[in-house]
Parts: structure tokens; C-alpha cells; sequence
């Protein structure tokens, strides 16, 4: 398989992008009626924010790829949302690059549920910087600020990265994404 994005690639990325720009709107619906507990248990759901870049990197399993489906979906949530927000852009590029940076680690080889995983925790913890620097985080107490930051990692793994894999084992399945894999010589011979 080539390493170059061919533009089937990045059309199905910003397809990937658009559902899960969507998807990020509905969720806030989740992710707020969680808040109400105020022990962070909405963090437990943050996750759902990393998972365009993971999903479209194990569809697509090509540099860059991760990276312009995250920063896609938050611009594509900007749309849906109905109002320009600098900010998720600015969060979506960063998750983006960070799952970008272990998918690269591993050479773009490897679409193993670990990495999925990993890639989802480097994503939940470039985004607590942020928060910081937003002020998101700057009256918690320091037993609370653990519970974010422990739930927000959590989520990041399991969330972003084992759910992002079911999916696309679930995807697998069903053969659609075989379009976008290297072929072996049992698909020659069946043709």
C-alpha cells in the first residue's frame, strides 16, 4: 500500500469526520447530563472527542490521516454547532497530532487494539493542558482535579481507543473497509 493520501483516502477521512462531528454534538447531550454528579463522571465519556482520529486511522492506516479526521470533525463540530469556535478547532488539531505521533511510533504498521489504546491516552493528556490554560481547571480541588484527570485518561483508553477498535473490527466484518487495505493473494484469486 502506497503511503501517499490518495484522494479516495481523504474523502473517506472527511466522511469519517462529518459522522463524527455529529456524533460530538449529540454527545455534549451525554457528556452534560453527566456533569450533574460533580465528580467529574462526565470526563468518563470525554473520550468520544479522540475517536474520529482513531477510527480513521484504523480504516486508513496512512500518515496524516489521523490528524485531518480530527481536525475535520472539530471544525465539522463548529458547523453543526452553529457558531465558529476557535478553540475545539484548536483542540481537535492537538488530539489529532497526538494520536498522529503513536500511530507514527509504530511506523503506521500496527492497528493493534494497544495502540488504539494509546493513542487515545496521548490524546486525553494533550488535552489537560488546554483545559488549563482555557481555565477550566483552575478552581478544582486537588482530590477533584485527580478524579478529572484520572476519569479523562480512562476514557481516553477505553473510549477512544477500545471502542474506536471494536468498531472498526466490527466495520472489518462487514468487508467495507477492505477498500482500504493492502491486498493479499486470496483476493486476487477469488476475483
Amino acid at each position: 500500500m502506497s503511503k501517499g493520501l490518495k484522494l479516495s483516502d481523504i474523502l473517506v477521512t472527511v466522511l469519517i469526520a462529518v459522522v463524527f462531528a455529529i456524533i460530538y454534538n449529540i454527545w455534549n447531550f451525554v457528556y452534560n447530563a453527566l456533569q450533574v454528579t460533580g465528580l467529574h463522571l462526565e470526563e468518563l465519556s470525554y473520550g468520544m472527542w479522540f475517536m474520529a482520529a482513531v477510527v480513521a486511522y484504523l480504516i486508513i492506516p496512512k500518515p496524516g490521516i489521523a490528524v485531518l479526521a480530527e481536525f475535520a470533525a472539530g471544525a465539522g463540530e463548529t458547523i453543526v454547532m452553529g457558531r465558529f469556535d476557535i478553540p475545539t478547532m484548536i483542540y481537535g488539531l492537538l488530539q489529532g497530532l497526538a494520536c498522529e505521533i503513536i500511530f507514527a511510533i509504530f511506523r503506521y504498521q500496527s492497528r493493534s487494539a494497544m495502540v488504539a489504546m494509546l493513542a487515545g491516552l496521548l490524546a486525553a493528556v494533550v488535552t489537560l493542558p488546554l483545559d488549563f490554560a482555557y481555565g477550566y481547571l483552575a478552581e478544582i480541588a486537588g482530590w477533584n482535579l485527580a478524579l478529572y484527570i484520572g476519569f479523562r485518561l480512562i476514557s481516553g483508553i477505553v473510549v477512544a481507543g477500545l471502542a474506536s477498535y471494536y468498531i472498526v473490527k466490527a466495520l472489518d466484518k462487514t468487508g467495507v473497509t477492505k477498500l482500504f487495505r493492502q491486498s493479499s493473494r486470496s483476493d486476487y484469486d477469488n476475483l
